[in-house]
């Protein structure tokens, strides 16, 4: 007996070391660029329930009642590194305010662009295209698009609903900061919020060929208490011949925005 447990203990060694290195192997199973950077060409989605919160959430009603469990809320375990976001007390007020008049604040509703990071977790696939100098991200919802300037440190010359995106590489990782929001975007429907001082540090790893890791840290001194970081992985669509639709979803609110300007309402 006293010779086969280290025997085991050696066996279970030697299997753990194995897997490790197949797991480092298979991380490192992905497509590259003529360069040797990753690609990460393709069109991908989020499979979560981080729109509705990134904080862990019970299932609970919509915000109409009407639609019934077509419109609940999906429980989720949250995507908040420690669970919790560090807000400031008047923010988190604030944060509780936008939820309770989600119907008239949220800018989903409205047909807004939804901003950085909440364009990568919407329920609506997006699509990354690759050059070696520049990259671009493509949304399906609201039609929204963002440049990616590699190697770049220029600030934005405005604020914009997207922001300015400039990109570096680490190691086979890229690291995307992202500024010049304008402070109207929300980061999900249950109110969280940001301001246009708000950074966001994003970071996308391909794991295999077919899902990234992605990671955002998020730094906004007037709401937040510190930086806090949110992770996920990203699946790449594989329906044959898959390819973004157009969903110009500003038809769908101009009874939310403009309704109110109707001479005789509707009954």
């Amino acid at each position: 007996m006293r010779e086969t447990y280290p025997r085991f203990l050696f066996l279970c060694a030697v299997l753990w070391l194995s897997a490790g290195l197949t797991l480092e192997a298979r991380q490192g199973d992905f497509p590259r660029m003529p360069d040797g950077r990753p690609d990460f060409t393709g069109v991908w989605q989020a499979m979560n329930e981080a729109h509705w919160n990134l904080e862990p959430h019970d299932a609970d009603y919509g915000p109409v009642d009407a639609l019934g469990a077509a419109f609940a809320i999906a429980p989720g375990l949250g995507v908040v590194e420690g669970g919790e976001i560090p807000y400031l007390p008047e923010a988190r007020a604030r944060r509780d305010e936008n939820f309770a008049n989600r119907l008239e604040l949220d800018p989903e509703i409205r047909c807004y662009r939804g901003g950085i990071p909440r364009s990568t977790y919407m329920p609506y696939p997006f699509q990354i295209i690759q050059a070696p100098e520049t990259m671009a991200m493509v949304y399906q919802f609201a039609g929204a698009l963002r440049q990616i300037f590699m190697g770049g440190t220029r600030e934005a010359p405005i604020d914009t609903w997207m922001g300015w995106s400039n990109g570096r590489w680490e190691g086979d990782t890229l690291v995307v900061e992202v500024t010049g929001q304008n402070g109207q975007t929300w980061l999900d429907r249950a109110g969280n919020f940001g301001t246009n001082m708000m950074r966001v540090v994003e970071r996308y790893t391909l794991m295999g060929p077919n899902h990234i890791q992605y990671e955002a840290t998020i730094e906004d001194p007037g709401v937040f208490s510190g930086p806090w970081t949110i992770r996920m992985p990203l699946y790449r669509r594989m329906e044959p011949d898959f390819r973004l639709l157009e969903y110009k979803c500003t038809p769908f609110s101009e009874e939310v925005i403009y309704g109110h300007l109707r001479r005789q309402p509707e009954d």
